[in-house]
């Protein structure tokens, strides 16, 4: 009925907005609560910020001191270890305790001349210096005194040669290939009146020094036969992960695109953490300036060089990226060459399964340095007036979030370098057989079948392979070799090594002196490669950088043949039964 009060409704009204104030207030408690607990949780972070700040200095030293605790006591236990069950053995400088004596006293040693030896040694020094500075001011005493240096250090080279060649006359051959190509540089120099002597001679010196501590000192050429080996076997983990993916059939067939590249991605890897750490940016430009020091190079061309000892030629202008617009003529030109005379670290590992040696491959990536300085500067001195100095050059630093963010970025950088070694092995392979079945044919018209490109290759090339130093009974090989390389690029060279090792074709020192002479980027492909980076680094040396990349070129092949010349007078018949008898730095303990 319309006016009658119903009880029963309003009470259920009441109650119903009841609860909801009710419900209402519990829900703005639990936001206030929340608000609060937020609040507590924010200012103990902001507490401990603070106080972490405020006593960084004690964090850091408890730290360090922890760790170096930590370090003494593992070595305490590692010296009994060894002690109770191995005192009466030889220590094994390249494996187990021994090693692990290297690796503190290289790790304490270095942070001891960082903080003490470095200012110590500068102090020391200082008198030396200033005498030195002062006699170059008079020039015509500094020429004198460096001809005559110059002149004693050749004079005893020549004589160690002489007395190191009694028993194997023919390793000097290769002394008139070193003579042929300087000569060659010197001949079609671009400007033979401004050269300086001074980066070809300390170049070649250097270069010579290398090869003296790696190939016929002992006790160096068992670091480097050491350090090969822990390469090797630290190449060798990609395995796991090649065999993850690809299965272990595949992987143990040895098939090239399964077993080889995948360890590109695995260096990669490193190298990118390495970069992200600042790392690799210390080693460079340490390395960058001890070359600038000793052969008077610019320090852009000198950090691009020994960049180019661990990075491969479109990766080491990256490191001195900023200051490329403003560099010389000659700067380009010899980044670009040595760029082109050396090969990368991450392409290392595909050589080693082709069949070449590891101690052979390291030794030639570390000789090229200082003959990629000694050859360009030869073949396109410096007529300009340098900009960029050791004074106002900074090396890039690593844009990378964080060390995952690196080491996921160094594995999917190396994607564009596999597809690229892929897609050129097809590639000119399948050219090769192709130009090989035309020259067939056209060699059975007039009843020679044999006619091939590498045959064609193995003829031209094999002057060069003599003056080299290589046996003449297997020259033609070895200049086959050179031709692939340079014609081709130096994956189906090293391809081929491994082939005629396998048939016993190639042997000994003339195996040796190929492995050095193929050990470079320098072909076709490299070039065009190189033209298009550096013009996309450098705009506005585009025209510079298309002009001189021939040159660059011919200088990155000679420099390749220079280093393979330098190692043939320095390897004995023998070499390589002495890598495999060489125990590395293994010595009686007393």
């Amino acid at each position: 009925m319309a006016g009658t009060v119903n009880h029963a409704f309003e009470t259920n009204e009441l109650d119903t907005l009841e609860v909801g104030r009710v419900t209402g207030e519990a829900v703005t408690e639990d936001k206030e609560r929340i608000q609060k607990s937020g609040g507590y949780l924010q200012a103990g972070y902001d507490a401990l910020s603070n106080f972490q700040s405020k006593h960084r200095l004690a964090f850091k030293i408890s730290f360090l001191s922890l760790l170096n605790v930590v370090i003494v006591i593992y070595f305490v236990f590692a010296t009994l270890y060894w002690i109770n069950n191995n005192y009466e053995n030889n220590i094994d400088w390249c494996n187990g305790y021994g090693l692990l004596i290297l690796l503190l006293t290289i790790v304490y040693g270095g942070i001891f001349y960082h903080y003490c030896g470095k200012k110590f040694l500068e102090y020391c020094s200082r008198p030396c210096s200033n005498f030195i500075r002062n006699f170059r001011k008079t020039k015509r005493s500094s020429f004198i005194a460096q001809t005559v240096i110059y002149v004693s250090i050749f004079a005893a080279i020549i004589i160690f040669l002489i007395i190191d060649t009694v028993d194997s006359r023919e390793r000097l051959m290769s002394a008139i290939g070193v003579v042929t190509l300087l000569s060659f540089g010197w001949i079609f120099s671009k400007h033979p009146g401004h050269i300086k002597w001074r980066p070809v001679l300390c170049g070649l010196i250097l270069q010579f020094l290398f090869g003296l501590i790696s190939i016929r000192w002992p006790v160096g050429r068992s670091i480097f036969q050491c350090f090969a080996s822990k390469v090797e076997a630290f190449l060798n983990f990609a395995k796991s992960g090649a065999s993850f993916i690809y299965s272990d059939k595949l992987i143990a067939d040895g098939v090239f695109a399964f077993t080889v590249l995948p360890v590109i991605f695995y260096f990669s890897f490193f190298i990118q953490i390495l970069y992200y750490l600042g790392i690799m940016q210390w080693i460079i430009f340490s390395l960058g300036k001890i070359l600038q020091s000793i052969l008077g190079t610019s320090i852009c061309e000198s950090v691009a060089c020994a960049a180019n000892i661990f990075l491969g030629m479109t990766e080491s202008p990256l490191m001195i990226k900023p200051y490329l617009n403003k560099l010389t003529t000659s700067e380009l030109h010899t980044i670009m060459s040595s760029g082109l005379s050396t090969v990368s670290g991450t392409v290392l590992a595909a050589y080693i399964k082709f069949g070449a040696n590891p101690t052979h491959l390291i030794t030639s990536t570390l000789m090229a340095a200082p003959a990629a300085l000694c050859y360009s500067k030869l073949f396109y001195p410096e007529t300009e007036k340098i900009i960029v100095t050791s004074d106002n050059v900074r090396l890039e630093k690593s844009k990378d979030a964080s060390l995952l963010d690196a080491a996921s970025k160094g594995a999917v950088i190396a994607i564009p370098l596999v597809l690229g070694i892929i897609a050129n092995i097809v590639a000119f392979v399948s050219f090769i057989a192709l130009v090989n079945s035309l020259l067939s044919w056209t060699g059975s018209l007039v009843g020679y079948k044999e006619f091939t490109f590498e045959l064609i290759l193995s003829k031209v090339f094999i002057p060069l392979s003599w003056i080299m130093g290589v046996p003449w009974d297997q020259c033609e090989d070895v200049a086959t070799l050179i031709g692939l390389k340079t014609v081709v690029n130096e994956f189906v060279a090293y391809e081929t090594l491994g082939k005629y090792k396998k048939e016993g074709r190639i042997f000994g020192r003339a195996e040796a002196i190929a492995t050095f002479a193929i050990c470079g980027f320098a072909n076709p492909g490299s070039v065009g490669i190189t033209m298009s980076m550096m013009s996309t680094l450098a705009p506005e040396k585009k025209e510079i950088v298309a002009g001189t990349v021939m040159r660059a070129f011919v200088a990155g092949s000679a420099t390749t043949f220079l280093t393979a010349s330098i190692a043939g007078m320095l390897i004995s018949n023998d070499y390589n039964e002495q890598l495999i008898n060489t125990f590395p730095l293994n010595t009686t303990a007393s």
